[in-house]
């Protein structure tokens, strides 16, 4: 097959069109269009800042996609490049979250946006996970290719992670700490960390860093939410939205909830959207979102083994990984199975900048699928 390069640009001509991967693109369109079928169902229902919300979320939506689609058609080696920029510019600005003066953390417990221009509220450790999943993914490849030895590795990826782990922290944002630390574990699985390292890790978690964050990290409505997982009903105002998200879910039986009497759920339209997926679409719904994020994580792992370089592989497996963390724990805890987070349904729940940097994901893997052995 012919290739021409224009500028950093890959011209596939009458070819492109068979290199795309489909089983790919599907069921992230699918995912989207579900979100925006119930998303405008919930915020039309009574929410102040309808329809604005809705066309910002549209418009988050196909800007994603143009996005998406421009990173797709990069020729693959500049992905390193792409990766060390997003890096620099998320760690910039994740230095100006505690210092530019604007803060919802009265809102939402936790000072982790900027106000930019023309964007709006951005949230940096969104885009700072991108960025060091594909950081990490160029040291993992120089260890295995040996060009650096394991011991410079292991302090590169320390002083990578290190600076903006410190600053997601103290913001403080424990969910996206935990979806970055996922990302990271499955990337060094893929790498070939031993088992043993892995398991001496779990135990030295469990016995110091464990008790750490729970005296002196976590908040008390934060330990609340992990206790109401182990006991349920311990405590009742910490299980409320549990108990709504419960009782919207089971009110959507087959088809969804024709009675046009809906249940009260806070933040339905991004932390629950689970529970307003199942009310307005009821069982049918949910399974499809279910199977949808299923089949997309899986077609990933499939990319990920059959990828030409070593740091592409490692580049999917960890946007992968962070993905399924993201569906895994917004599922989880919109059923009471997993301590309640602030972390958004992929493609679905509402938030223009947690949409940006999932097209953003999605176009890289998108790239790495297109040129894979």
């Amino acid at each position: 097959m012919e290739t021409r390069k224009s500028g950093i640009v890959r011209l596939r001509n009458s070819e492109y069109s068979k290199k795309i991967d489909y089983y790919l693109i599907v069921p992230v369109l699918l995912l989207a269009v579900i979100g925006l079928y119930v998303l405008q169902r919930v915020l039309s229902s009574g929410y102040a800042a309808y329809p604005g919300n809705y066309y910002r979320q549209i418009y988050a939506t196909v800007a994603g996609m143009i996005i998406a689609t421009i990173i797709a058609i990069l020729e693959t080696h500049f992905l390193k490049l792409v990766g060390r920029i997003i890096y620099g510019v998320g760690l910039f600005l994740l230095v100006l979250v505690p210092i530019d003066g604007y803060s919802l953390k009265s809102t939402w417990g936790a000072d982790s946006w900027l106000n930019l221009p023309v964007i709006g509220n951005f949230q940096p450790s969104e885009l700072m996970k991108i960025g060091l999943i594909m950081v990490a993914a160029e040291i993992f490849e120089q260890m295995t290719q040996k060009k650096i030895s394991y011991l410079k590795g292991l302090l590169l990826l320390g002083a990578t992670y290190g600076p903006p782990m410190m600053l997601i922290l103290l913001q403080p944002d424990f969910g996206t700490a935990m979806v970055i630390m996922f990302s990271f574990v499955c990337m060094s699985f893929v790498w070939g960390i031993k088992y043993r390292y892995f398991l001496l890790a779990i135990s030295g978690s469990i016995v110091i860093v464990a008790p750490t964050l729970w005296f002196f990290y976590l908040e008390e409505y934060q330990k609340a939410r992990i206790l109401t997982v182990i006991f349920s009903g311990s405590n009742p105002q910490s299980e409320y939205n549990l108990v709504q998200s419960k009782a919207a879910i089971a009110s959507g039986g087959l088809t969804g909830n024709h009675t046009g009497v809906l249940t009260s759920v806070p933040v339905k339209e991004s932390d629950f959207i689970y529970s307003a997926v199942s009310e307005h679409l009821g069982f049918i719904g949910t399974t499809a979102v279910v199977l949808l994020a299923f089949f997309f994580i899986g077609r990933c792992m499939f990319v990920a083994s059959r990828a030409k370089l070593p740091s592409q592989s490692y580049i999917v497996t960890g946007l992968a990984t962070s993905f399924a963390f993201h569906f895994i724990e917004n599922l989880g805890m919109g059923v009471g199975l997993l301590p309640i987070t602030g972390i958004p349904l992929p493609f679905i729940s509402l938030g223009g900048t947690a949409m940006l940097i999932n097209y953003i994901s999605f176009g890289i893997i998108l790239n790495v699928s297109m040129d894979r052995s």
